[in-house]
């Protein structure tokens, strides 16, 4: 299992290791241990550009998943790749969440860490009630197998930089 960690901002500093280790023990929790994973931690601008580009929503959003591995090769039941997919969250939108809903940002990160790999697993809350309430027991299960969350998020980092 390996997972790619990218932080495109220096707004927050991020405990990386915490970080990939969390996503790991994630990725373990939902069945997919020998799976590897792509994360990144973006702005506004950038999550908001790709909602527009990938689901025609302008807006900024606090996480989307882009799978990898829709496509299995003929007579193989196996996937094509290794790779499950790419979770991009945005980190002011986790902030943000995080402060409106009372709750720690590293608990915040560690939901839409949890919610966007279980889309990458095929469950959509969008597809219906039914599928959003199997989707919601699923992640209050896996949360429940990764607790307690690590500290993730340490505050402000040294210099600032533009959102991207």
């Amino acid at each position: 299992m390996a997972v790619y960690l990218r932080v495109s901002l220096t707004r927050l500093a991020v405990r990386h290791a915490s970080l990939v280790h969390l996503a790991e023990r994630v990725l373990k929790a939902a069945g997919e241990a020998k799976s590897e994973l792509s994360l990144e931690l973006v702005g506004d601008v950038r999550i908001r550009r790709l909602n527009r580009e990938y689901r025609k929503q302008d807006r900024a959003t606090d996480v989307l998943a882009f799978p990898t591995r829709e496509a299995v090769m003929p007579g193989n039941l196996r996937p094509a790749t290794g790779m499950l997919g790419d979770v991009v969250i945005s980190l002011p939108t986790a902030v943000r969440q995080a402060k409106e809903a009372g709750r720690s940002i590293n608990d915040e990160l560690a939901m839409l860490l949890v919610h966007g790999v279980l889309h990458l697993c095929g469950y959509d809350h969008e597809r219906s009630a039914r599928e959003a309430a199997r989707m919601l027991r699923r992640e209050r299960a896996v949360l429940g197998m990764i607790a307690p969350v690590p500290c993730l998020v340490t505050g402000r980092a040294g210099r600032r930089t533009k959102d991207r």
